[in-house]
């Protein structure tokens, strides 16, 4: 009904601020660059591959599918969450999610540190192609300053390299 879909659009928007508050606290907002600055982020893909600076996050996820009351818990410690038919799909920290039922893992994240437009064409596709050719799975979220692409752990050094090589390849 009507007034269940404002609760569920008021907690999203309060979780929301919520993470940019916690963000500002622990000093993970860029100086000047606050999450609510207006910055397009860039569109072209040669220029998206060649400053794409992948760099790969120490820590190891798991991505885990819940139903939506079982992930209510959980979503402190999410990297990210999305809301499918079927359940709730989240990235937790490989110790949060290991020991969950339905549960893919271990991953490892990598961040390319260039600020990409969600509507550029492209990058994901020749990220993916790039370590597909490898035999990489790449599971990509844009978010909306960075792409991060999650890969399999045993994999990570490998998808690192391919990314650098092709972010310094002519395009």
């Amino acid at each position: 009904d009507k007034r269940h879909c404002r609760i569920c659009l008021f907690a999203w928007y309060f979780r929301d601020w919520l993470m940019y508050r916690l963000d500002i606290s622990l000093g993970y907002v860029v100086a000047g660059h606050d999450a609510g600055s207006e910055m397009a982020g860039e569109t072209d893909l040669a220029t998206l591959l060649a400053g794409m600076s992948p760099r790969l996050d120490d820590a190891e996820w798991m991505f885990v599918t819940l139903t939506e009351g079982d992930a209510q818990s959980l979503m402190p410690l999410a990297i990210a969450s999305f809301r499918e038919e079927e359940g709730m799909t989240l990235v937790l920290p490989r110790s949060a999610g290991s020991d969950l039922g339905q549960a893919i893992g271990p991953m490892m994240r990598i961040t390319l540190e260039i600020h990409s437009s969600l509507e550029a064409v492209g990058l994901t596709a020749a990220v993916a192609g790039a370590l597909a050719a490898d035999g990489i799975s790449a599971n990509v979220i844009a978010a909306y300053y960075h792409d991060h692409i999650f890969v399999p752990s045993a994999s990570a050094d490998r998808a690192l390299a391919i990314l650098h090589k092709l972010s310094n390849s002519e395009c």
